[in-house]
């Protein structure tokens, strides 16, 4: 039998233990893993505008180059303000930003990869640095269960067509 110290002891690693995988999120799609993250709050909405949540739930692979809250804000306001009423364009201009296939930075090789949208993106890496077109990759790899995402600082155009 255990003495009482034992016990506190072995329920105390227990409740870290538990408490620990209570603070770490389990593993999920692109569109949740995305939409937790406070930093992406603008993203998300247009996404769900656009209705390509579903699409960030699917199978994937995919990897989508997230651009952060701070990346939208950087944007002239009726620009957005036009991405916010023309749903084909705003769908477009977020299926830019979507790659099929997982791409984590390891992976990444200096070349033209096409997007969702249709056109391609020129990507590079220089060391630990990544860009996209001409937005610099700020928090990299972040993992979900059908691909990766990278959250970059601005926001990518597609060519006009």
């Amino acid at each position: 039998m255990m003495n009482k110290t034992a016990q506190l002891l072995t329920l105390g690693a227990i409740s870290l233990t538990l408490l620990g995988c209570a603070n770490t999120p389990a593993p999920a799609p692109l569109a949740d893993t995305l939409g937790r993250d406070a930093q992406l709050s603008t993203f998300n909405r247009l996404v769900d505008q656009a209705g390509l949540r579903d699409s960030l739930r699917g199978a994937g692979p995919l990897t989508v180059f997230a651009p952060s809250d701070e990346a939208f804000t950087a944007l002239p306001a009726k620009t957005l303000e036009a991405l916010s009423q023309d749903s084909a364009q705003l769908k477009a201009v977020l299926s830019y930003h979507i790659v099929a296939g997982k791409l984590p930075t390891a992976e990444v090789k200096n070349g033209n990869v096409k997007t969702l949208q249709g056109a391609n993106v020129a990507i590079s890496k220089a060391g630990s640095y990544v860009t996209v077109e001409d937005a610099m990759v700020q928090r990299a790899d972040v993992a979900a269960t059908n691909g990766v995402a990278h959250i970059i600082d601005r926001v990518l155009v597609p060519p006009k067509k």
